[in-house]
């Protein structure tokens, strides 16, 4: 959308851009949901293989569907982000849960907002704004007080798993973002998960046994994680990552360990104490603050941009 002669926002604008963030969000919120669904309905201990699943045979599908495969540089371009977003972020995500307890992962995950914020800096020139690294700054808080507890040991390998997995997804955001490709999300989804599946797949059969016999409840925690977790919410994601600022998409990512919390209060019966209720709010407010500080940003660089001089 151009902005008017005035040099204010076309009126369109604003509206069209809350529709953005309003799908791009459907993504961490359904992300929220990958937990327990791992838990409660998937074999324990094949996190390569779980990933595998929920990548290649998704990606396959979506490729089926676009019939368009990657070419020249973007054959390179679709390999590196299929194993930043998929690959390399998925493995440490499971490590990370494996070594530390969910509170403290999500709370080291939590930094991605904040690694996107400087390499948006480095890779796409956008400048670092103090009210935006507050503003995720109160969101890692509100995530720390939906999930941290006292009692939460600190693995060392664990904790560098989860900042890895942090830096391997910001990554993975802003160079998306930098690399457009001349193809709808659905392509370019297809071809990430296609990547990350394949670059998952041998180290999932030299490392980890064969799956057991699954039953109904197992092949509909898959198809979830697959056609939905990742099929549905990455064009989405993939869509707003083109579409936003790098730090209004990457601040949608609180959403993800609120979702959790609550599905856990509402499956599972989990308590849900006034500190975690207080983390819900924060998490909320630190990403309206985000979309609005870009906003008014966005605004205020229109505003200040040059006329041309008046003729006569």
């Amino acid at each position: 959308m151009t902005a008017s002669h005035t040099g204010q926002p076309a009126p369109a604008a604003a509206p069209r851009q809350g529709l953005d963030i309003l799908l791009t969000a459907i993504a961490p919120l359904i992300w929220g949901s990958t937990y327990i669904v791992t838990t409660q309905m998937l074999p324990a201990g094949m996190p390569l293989t779980v990933s595998t699943i929920r990548a290649l045979p998704t990606g396959l599908l979506l490729l089926l569907l676009v019939r368009r495969l990657p070419a020249g540089i973007w054959w390179v371009r679709a390999f590196l982000l299929g194993a930043l977003n998929f690959s390399v972020f998925w493995y440490l995500l499971f490590v990370a849960a494996y070594r530390l307890p969910g509170g403290v992962a999500a709370t080291v995950g939590a930094v991605q907002p904040l690694i996107v914020i400087a390499l948006a800096r480095v890779f796409l020139g956008r400048p670092v704004r103090g009210a935006v690294v507050l503003a995720a700054l109160v969101g890692m808080a509100g995530v720390a007080l939906l999930v941290l507890t006292p009692s939460a040991r600190l693995d060392p390998v664990g904790i560098m798993a989860s900042l890895g997995g942090a830096v391997s997804m910001a990554f993975g955001t802003v160079l998306s973002r930098r690399w457009q490709p001349p193809v709808s999300a659905l392509t370019f989804t297809a071809w990430q998960l296609v990547a990350g599946g394949l670059l998952l797949l041998p180290v999932a059969l030299l490392l980890e046994p064969a799956l057991p016999p699954l039953d109904a409840r197992a092949l509909a925690g898959f198809a979830w994680l697959g056609l939905i977790g990742a099929g549905v919410t990455y064009v989405l994601w993939f869509r707003g990552v083109a579409r936003l600022e790098p730090s209004v998409v990457s601040s949608l990512g609180f959403l993800s360990p609120a979702m959790a919390v609550t599905l856990g209060w509402l499956a599972l019966q989990q308590a849900l104490t006034v500190a975690q209720m207080a983390g819900v709010l924060m998490v909320v407010g630190s990403i309206w603050l985000v979309q609005r500080f870009e906003r008014s940003s966005l605004s205020a660089g229109r505003t200040a941009s040059p006329r041309p001089p008046a003729k006569g």
